[in-house]
């Protein structure tokens, strides 16, 4: 406990309030990353079967994600800009020395928010104004843009984790930068397609989540099973695959960076046999209490075999590594994200069973009462591997090489705890907003197709709630409320 008071009152008085306002913003951020990443793929992947097979449920809910696409990345880009201005208002030690080997993933970062930006906006505008294939081809680079943002700041941060590409000069700075050796660190690979692959299986159970509610509330249709099942089925075959490269990384970080392994395995001294602990938690003094303790587990998951000798924390000096307290939060943070995984592996499989050998979706109200949970708990999921990554990096904001303390702004400590008050107040109003319109578009949603169902129409395309009005006959005045396509209207100009 000593050791973690000394470090502690040998910090700057900025750095936990700069470390809470950085730890709101990214953990509310993260929240809409999944969707930003992954919906637009499973949107084509709708729109596709639905032009495939002329299906106008399918084109329905592809128009429909496309516009829940629109609003999510209106208000992630508010939040992802709020980011940026961060790293250089909280941390401008970081990016004063830094910044010109590693900015160029954030560089990337903003030129795919615009290039997002304008093919979201053609997308939107070309239902039923463009013809079919035409609007879907122009749609097929929204993925390639999304995953484009992914890959400038996967490339910030796994340079931050493994930093390379520059030597230091006589003064202490960066010089002789290579670009893409600062871009394609030992960190890269793993951090990104773990990443992408994990914002795929959360946006697609986090879509299929609101039709499992609606199927367990009796809805049946075949829009809410459509609806269900192509997100769904995506996320599910992905789920394996993430459990393969979650495994990965955690051996890359066993060998590149074997203190922040030490740290979320609660490995105190380095040795081989040494044994894995599910929870607990790790005291100053080197003891664990509570948790699950499997004997040499741990040293048979990074090695494959007792033998593997593992880094300790007390490898390196008390002011290079983790405290206990950070240590065990990053533990917990690990091991959260690895039961809801297994969890979620389950879950599959129970799908992949019914589908492959019953030929239909699982009849199980428990199965649907998972799903509808899944989507929630794969954004936890998603917030503790960012705690892991974090966390696990302490003291260092530049593994290695700059300590967070050495990064940390000037500026008072009382303004930037202001700062973080305000900065919730907007956050809770920003989603709060996201919400009710998310709310209002289901209202009108449900609204068009009780209608539609009154009047027994077999065109579900042609309610929805943007696009171009109904043409007017010359001499009739304007009705003043649609928003929709008549059933005749063939929707180009």
């Amino acid at each position: 406990m000593h050791t973690t008071v000394t470090l502690l009152a040998d910090a700057p008085a900025q750095l936990l309030p700069a470390r809470q306002l950085m730890a709101f913003t990214l953990a509310t951020h993260i929240i809409l990353v999944p969707l930003g990443v992954a919906l637009p793929l499973i949107t084509l992947v709708m729109h596709h079967r639905g032009l495939r097979r002329n299906d106008p449920v399918a084109l329905l809910l592809a128009r429909r994600w496309s516009a829940v696409m629109a609003v999510q990345f209106a208000v992630g880009v508010v939040t992802g800009t709020v980011l940026s201005f961060e790293f250089g208002l909280l941390w401008p030690g970081l990016m004063g020395t830094w910044g010109g080997v590693f900015g160029i993933g954030f560089g990337v970062e903003a030129w795919a928010f615009f290039l997002e930006a304008v093919l979201i906006a053609i997308y939107l505008y070309g239902w039923r104004r463009l013809k079919p294939r035409t609007h879907f081809l122009l749609g097929l680079p929204l993925p390639a843009a999304a995953l484009l943002g992914a890959f400038g700041i996967l490339a910030a941060n796994s340079w931050m984790n493994t930093p390379q590409g520059f030597t230091l000069g006589a003064d202490g700075k960066p010089e002789d930068v290579h670009i893409w050796s600062a871009i394609f660190t030992p960190m890269f690979g793993p951090q990104y397609w773990h990443f992408v692959v994990a914002m795929l299986i959360t946006a697609g159970y986090t879509v299929a989540g609101v039709y499992a509610v609606g199927w367990l509330r009796g809805r049946r249709d075949r829009y809410h099973r459509l609806g269900f099942t192509v997100p769904f089925t995506l996320a599910a075959v992905f789920t394996p695959v993430q459990f393969v490269l979650g495994d990965s990384i955690a051996r890359s970080v066993f060998h590149k960076q074997p203190v922040k392994f030490a740290a979320t395995e609660l490995v105190w001294r380095t040795d081989t046999h040494v044994p894995e602990y599910i929870f607990g938690r790790l005291h100053p003094d080197g003891s664990i209490s509570g948790g699950i303790k499997i004997p040499q587990f741990d040293s048979i998951l990074a090695g494959f075999t007792p033998g593997t000798k593992v880094t300790g924390l007390t490898s390196v000096p008390a002011d290079d590594r983790p405290t206990a307290t950070q240590a065990t939060i990053a533990h917990w943070a690990f091991d959260l994200m690895v039961v809801i995984g297994s969890l979620l592996i389950l879950l599959a499989l129970w799908y992949g069973w019914c589908r492959l050998r019953r030929r239909r979706l699982p009849t199980s109200p428990w199965f649907f009462r998972g799903a509808a949970c899944a989507g929630v708990a794969s954004v936890v999921a998603v917030e503790c591997g960012w705690i892991t990554a974090e966390v696990g990096r302490q003291p260092w904001i530049v593994y290695g090489h700059m300590r967070i303390a050495e990064a940390v702004t000037p500026t008072r400590s009382t303004s930037l705890w202001i700062m973080l008050g305000l900065v919730i107040v907007v956050y809770v109003f920003i989603f709060g907003s996201l919400l009710a319109v998310l709310l209002k578009m289901r209202t009108g949603w449900r609204l068009a197709d009780a209608r539609r169902a009154g009047e027994r129409t077999e065109e579900p395309e042609a309610d929805t709630p943007y696009g171009p009005r109904p043409r007017v006959p010359a001499g009739d005045p304007p009705s003043g409320g649609g928003t929709g396509a008549g059933p005749a209207e063939d929707g180009r100009p």
